[in-house]
């Protein structure tokens, strides 16, 4: 049987209303046992957890930024929270209690966003009238609409500067920080699916767009490469055993950056691969993976901290569908750990996956997570839709195994829609979480293995471009 502590919903629904926080109690509430537990599912809303994991705080979303909830950046003691209507800064400085520094209305799916100084990038992935915050869905088949990446100023976090719009081909799904020294940033945009009467999204776009931004005149920011990474036209599709199909690569989902070894992970929906960025405007594929049994979409990728493993995750049913399950098993859904070798060669060792079986009305997959900052070992947090956000070991290679969890019962994102976390992120001693729905979570782990990670402060975090964090 799964124990599960339950959230006062009527209270809880009072205070969404009024755009306050919900605070959650400590683990003392919890009984010892409840850990790792598996079984029967939470009812509607029900949150469970194990002894080791608290839920900390807990806030909806707010009108006007009350569309999805997707990705976090960080720096210094704000969070950056993306939103498909916008996105809002947070003060974080005491992580319990989280305050609303500004709201900003800017509507364009995903809004997955990435920090650099006062500098915020923002993708823009569904076709816009304008460049502007106020504009309006547009046709894609229409050539005069825009869809791309917008930079803001956020030196004063309570009043984001609107300052460059960049329109990029086939828009932006995800973008990711490759630092160009102390002057310069390039933003790899990643983007797919083409078509023939999208004119500005045409087959095949086997490539992703750099995006070259000077920091001192971002006004200046422009594309300044547009490599091919498939020349050969990449994986061209097909049909797993399972009867589910596998994606064909037009492009890539996201790029996840390790600049200190000036190499990049893509994960490229038919294709894994890894690229050398020394150059960091001519990229080049140098290995490449498939999994033509059981990965769907190739969706994120996260390293180790020594550079030595990848972690690639798939997006089986596109992040809709109830994958966490028995009748799926095991494999599909789910994250593939590949060793990398000091040649860049990578090597498949094994899948992770989340024991906890969720219900047919439950979306769950693996999604966003990143690095728990612990020395000698390769421990990872991470969202998965509606299965929640797990904490796993993945320092044996091929015996991956969860440490903690938290996760809530069905509950819709909006407009009832598929729900639950998006992206879970350790930030200098908490995590902090973009729930679809249910707004912004901060957790803690009590793990007495992981308490050495709170001492690893950071003054800026973009979980997709990965640094090497000094583990104590």
């Amino acid at each position: 049987m799964r124990l599960f502590r339950t959230v006062g919903i009527a209270a809880a629904a009072a205070l969404a209303a009024s755009g306050l926080g919900v605070a959650s109690a400590g683990a003392a509430d919890v009984p010892p046992e409840v850990v790792g537990a598996y079984g029967t599912a939470l009812a509607p809303d029900q949150v469970g957890r194990s002894a080791n994991v608290q839920h900390l705080f807990n806030t909806p979303h707010v009108t006007p930024v009350d569309g999805t909830g997707s990705d976090i950046a960080f720096s210094g003691n704000k969070a950056f929270v993306g939103n498909y209507n916008g996105f809002v800064i947070y003060d974080v400085s005491t992580p319990s209690s989280p305050k609303v520094l500004s709201r900003v209305s800017c509507p364009g799916s995903q809004n997955d966003i990435t920090i650099s100084g006062n500098l915020l990038y923002l993708s823009t992935d569904s076709s816009r009238s304008d460049t502007s915050c106020s504009s309006t869905s547009s046709p894609t088949t229409l050539k005069e609409s825009w869809e791309g990446i917008k930079i803001f100023d956020v030196s004063d976090p309570t009043s984001p500067k609107y300052v460059k719009a960049v329109e990029t081909a086939c828009g932006s799904h995800t973008n990711t920080l490759v630092p160009g020294g102390a002057d310069t940033d390039y933003i790899y945009v990643s983007s797919y699916s083409p078509r023939a009467d999208y004119p500005d999204c045409q087959p095949p776009h086997d490539s992703i767009s750099i995006i070259e931004v000077p920091k001192k005149s971002p006004t200046d920011a422009k594309v300044v490469a547009v490599p091919n990474l498939f020349p050969d036209g990449g994986n061209p599709g097909g049909t797993q055993p399972s009867g589910d199909g596998y994606s064909a690569t037009t492009g890539c989902h996201d790029i996840t950056a390790y600049p200190s070894k000036k190499i990049a992970a893509g994960a490229c929906m038919g294709d894994g691969v890894i690229m050398d960025i020394s150059n960091p405007v001519a990229p080049k594929v140098i290995e490449t993976v498939r999994d033509t049994t059981n990965f769907a979409f190739w969706h994120s990728a996260t390293f180790n901290n020594k550079g030595t493993k990848v972690v690639f995750t798939d997006e089986l049913g596109g992040g809709g569908r109830a994958t966490c399950n028995a009748t799926v098993g095991p494999n599909r859904g789910a994250n593939a750990i590949y060793d990398l070798s000091s040649s860049n060669e990578l090597t498949f060792k094994s899948y992770y996956k989340i024991k906890r079986h969720q219900n047919d009305s439950e979306n769950c997959v693996a999604h966003n997570g990143s690095l728990i900052p612990v020395n000698g070992r390769d421990v990872m947090v991470q969202s998965w839709y509606m299965g929640g956000t797990s904490f796993w070991d993945f320092t044996d290679s091929e015996n991956p195994r969860e440490i903690g969890y938290f996760e809530r019962g069905p509950n819709g994102g909006n407009g009832g829609g598929g729900g639950g976390t998006w992206s879970s992120y350790y930030y200098n001693g908490h995590v902090y979480s973009s729930d679809l729905g249910k707004g912004f979570d901060v957790l803690k782990i009590t793990d007495p293995s992981l308490k050495k990670a709170a001492d690893v402060k950071m003054d800026e975090l973009n979980p997709q471009s990965q640094p090497v964090y000094q583990t104590r």
